[in-house]
């Protein structure tokens, strides 16, 4: 389900009371671990100036503006003999089990506050646990399938989870099991995400991970002769260290993980921002950023990504193949930036995510 595009948002009608349950491991704050925090924080944002009582379920320090309940991460007793266990898990995954299996039972005790549980994690206890609560649960497929959560869909006869993907690729790669899942498409906020002037430089931002193809970008950036500026948290340190550490240099920089505005300004001022996933990228927020940005988008085709960059705003090349990512480094850079801009509000944009969220949200609380 999808709003329509660039439609004004009208004020909401009857406000819904939402319990939105996010990551409990990263705080949903700025500079943002990743997509998932960052999607969330827009989300609630957006929803709450939309009239609505959002409570976030979150890690701690979490933006107080959000008005979060922490979960927090904390050490569970294990005895020695329990710990010699060959099937004991390590103390984080422990941590983060114990805090979502209390969160689900405190929503499962008596009457419930709130019209609907929106599950926007990746932890399979609120889709188990969903039959013991009083209230619909919508729970949003943000990657590719994963054996618990579909584990945790089977644990009742008929699942009464309500499911929504944030791409229809991704939707297609759960149909074996969620065979009807509603397509939102995630969006951002375009009034934070402002057009720039372009540049000289290419831009790659993200999680700096393995599957996220950093070293491709670099590689690609080095044979289209233009310089590349690298920007997102080190979530995998032997990798940076191996992998994107040795080629930095005069041409390819690494500029930290930044604030929304210090990475706006950053993707603004690029000639075109080079995305390259070595994983079949179930959204692409990063996409949408730079379009927003008015910068263009020069990337593999995999994933999410055809559905999100066109012939107008962008060029995709087959997966791997940074040669041919290099020759489209230059038929991008000449792309109407006004077009790509265009493209993000009509697309990518959080007004039309909150309105495709409201109709969802009301379908199943009716």
């Amino acid at each position: 389900m999808t709003g329509s595009p660039g439609a004004p948002v009208r004020p909401a009608a009857t406000p819904l009371r939402i319990a939105l349950i996010a990551s409990a491991r990263y705080p949903i704050a700025e500079p943002f671990a990743g997509g998932l925090e960052a999607h969330t924080w827009t989300l609630s944002t957006a929803l709450r100036a939309r009239g609505h009582e959002v409570t976030v379920f979150a890690g701690p320090g979490s933006d107080p503006g959000l008005g979060v309940v922490e979960m927090p991460l904390r050490t569970v007793r294990i005895s020695e003999g329990a710990r010699r266990d060959t099937s004991t898990a390590a103390a984080p995954w422990i941590e983060e089990h114990h805090a979502y299996l209390q969160l689900m039972l405190e929503l499962g005790r008596g009457p419930s506050r709130y019209d609907l549980v929106h599950n926007n994690s990746l932890n399979y206890l609120p889709v188990a646990m969903a039959p013991a609560l009083s209230v619909p649960v919508v729970t949003t497929l943000h990657t590719p399938p994963t054996p618990w959560i579909e584990s945790a869909i089977q644990v009742a006869p008929d699942c009464p989870v309500h499911f929504n993907a944030v791409s229809a690729h991704t939707a297609a790669a759960w149909r074996h099991i969620v065979p009807a899942a509603t397509v939102v498409h995630n969006g951002i906020d375009t009034r934070r995400w402002r057009p720039g002037p372009g540049g000289d430089d290419l831009v790659w931002s993200g999680r700096i991970v393995p599957e996220k193809g950093a070293h491709l970008a670099i590689e690609a950036a080095e044979l289209s002769g233009r310089g590349l500026r690298i920007a997102g948290p080190v979530g995998d340190a032997d990798y940076f260290e191996a992998c994107v550490r040795p080629r930095l240099g005069r041409t390819i920089t690494y500029e930290g993980h930044l604030r929304q505005p210090d990475l706006c300004e950053l993707v603004g001022s690029s000639a075109a921002a080079v995305v390259t996933p070595c994983w079949d990228e179930p959204y692409g927020l990063v996409v949408a950023e730079a379009l927003a940005c008015a910068t263009p988008v020069c990337g593999f085709a995999r994933g999410a990504l055809p559905e999100i960059v066109t012939h107008a705003c962008g060029r995709l090349v087959r997966p791997g193949d940074t040669a041919a990512l290099a020759k489209a480094v230059e038929p991008t850079v000449a792309l109407s930036r006004t077009d790509a801009r265009r493209h993000a509000e009509a697309f990518c944009s959080m007004d039309a995510m909150t309105h495709s969220y409201e109709r969802f949200y009301r379908s199943v609380a009716a």
